[in-house]
């Protein structure tokens, strides 16, 4: 039962079967990701890390312990950019856009 659990959540949300690989090395360095990602998720979720700093009610699934992570990592980027606007700029620039 639970590893159909874990195959439901991360084939729908961690990207299990959106893998575009021709190799059965790649494909088993995609797998490994998505189960290292799934591992983290729910550890945090299990230990009350996310809880603790990105939400005000239990993560008692793990979307909603999932979606603290990104919120906590969109958190964290737009701090970054705030505090490196000109890198971004300039890795932008290389790239022949304008970040104005």
């Amino acid at each position: 039962m639970r590893f159909s659990l874990f195959y439901r959540e991360a084939k729908g949300w961690l990207g299990l079967r959106e893998y575009q690989v021709r190799d059965k090395r790649s494909l088993l360095r995609h797998f490994i990701l998505v189960f290292c990602a799934y591992t983290f998720i729910l550890w945090h979720k299990l230990t009350g890390g996310l809880q603790r700093q990105w939400a005000n009610r239990p993560l008692n699934t793990f979307v909603e312990a999932l979606e603290a992570f990104r919120t906590a990592m969109s958190f964290r980027f737009f701090e970054w950019l705030t505090e490196n606007r000109d890198v971004f700029a300039a890795y932008k620039a290389s790239l022949g856009f304008v970040w104005a």
